[in-house]
Formats: structure tokens, sequence, C-alpha cells
């Protein structure tokens, strides 16, 4: 599966966020790579530029490529309600996003290879396609031999606090995708009505 390779930590200081997980690297450098270090001396960015950056913010975040990523915007404007919360409740929907919002994995990529690798099941079956998109009640839940993986068992001692749409039973190691998320319960920092004026042009 086509996914992103490069330096992580590279990325994550173009646009100044932990968009793949906690770094140190970033907590040193709060400026933009490059060999000139912090140069006072940026250009002013045109709109063009700031929707772009705003929609690869996007794609890193949620592991998606440009090819999936448009298919997704195309599907989201056929949505009823707005666009661009449609778009991110379409990525937030995900299999491989909802293993991580459940808490069985540190970090996005982590939970992807969780998928790929058959460590998870979807309604009692084992699934191995992270881009699944859920629908309210599928139950996601980790297979019997892979409960002891100590990937997950060091996630769940490290979650944080549930989100409101979906539920989670560390006994079984078992959740439920109960509904699609509001643009409010999404903690992503993302604007994306400029994604949408960038795909609408």
């Amino acid at each position: 599966m086509a996914r992103y390779r490069g330096p992580k930590t590279k990325i994550a200081r173009r646009f100044r966020e932990p968009i793949f997980g906690p770094s140190k690297a970033l907590e040193r450098k709060k400026y933009g790579p490059g060999m000139h270090g912090p140069s006072k001396r940026r250009r002013k960015q045109s709109e063009y530029a700031i929707q772009l950056m705003e929609k690869q913010k996007a794609k890193y975040t949620y592991g998606i490529l440009e090819k999936q990523f448009r298919k997704m915007f195309v599907r989201a404007s056929t949505l009823k309600g707005v666009t661009g919360e449609n778009l991110l409740m379409l990525c937030e929907s995900r299999l491989d996003n909802v293993v991580f919002r459940l808490g069985l994995a540190p970090t996005r990529d982590a939970a992807r290879q969780l998928v790929s690798h058959k460590h998870i099941t979807l309604n009692g079956e084992v699934a191995n396609i992270p881009s699944i998109t859920l629908r309210p009640g599928d139950k996601v839940g980790v297979r019997e031999r892979s409960k002891s993986l100590s990937t997950i068992q060091n996630a769940l001692a490290s979650t944080g606090a549930a989100l409101d749409w979906v539920s989670f039973d560390r006994n079984s190691m078992e959740g439920t995708f109960v509904n699609s998320p509001k643009r409010e319960q999404i903690p992503e920092n993302i604007k994306e009505q400029l994604i949408v004026e960038l795909y609408s042009k």
C-alpha cells in the first residue's frame, strides 16, 4: 500500500504541529525546516499556498495520498451538509483512524500497521484494509491471539479521555463506532474550508 515514507519530523516542523505524534525535535526547533534556520525574511504566502498547505496537512495527518483524498472530497461533496465537515468526517470514519481513536495504537501509522497485519477485526471478521469506511454500529476489536501485543498494551496504558462518537470495552478489547463525528468532536487543527476552496478552483 502506498504511503508517505519520508522524514516525518521535517514535515511536522513545516506545519509547526506534531501531526505524527509527540516529537522532541519539534519541541527544540519550533520553526520551519531549512538550511538557514529561523529566517526572518519570510515572504508573504499567497492564498493558493495557504490552501495547499492546509490540504497537505490534512493528508499527512490522516496518512492519505492525493488520489484517494481527492476521491474522498468528491464523495464528501455529494453528501448532505457542509462539504469540508463531511470530508473530515470521512477521514475520521476510516478503520485505521478509528483504531487509533480507540486507543489501540499510539499513532495512525501504528494503527494502519495493526490493520494491515491482520491484528484487528471488524464485526467479528479479520479486516486488513485500513481505508474501510465504518458505519454507525460497527464493532472494532483485537484478534484473540493479538491481545497481548506490546504495542496494543502500551497504547492502552497511555490512552487519554475517550471521544463521544466511539466507545470501548477494555475487558473484551472491542470498541463501537457509535456514529459519524461532528466537526466540534474532531480535535484536529485543520481549516477544512481552505481545502474546499482549493479543490473548487
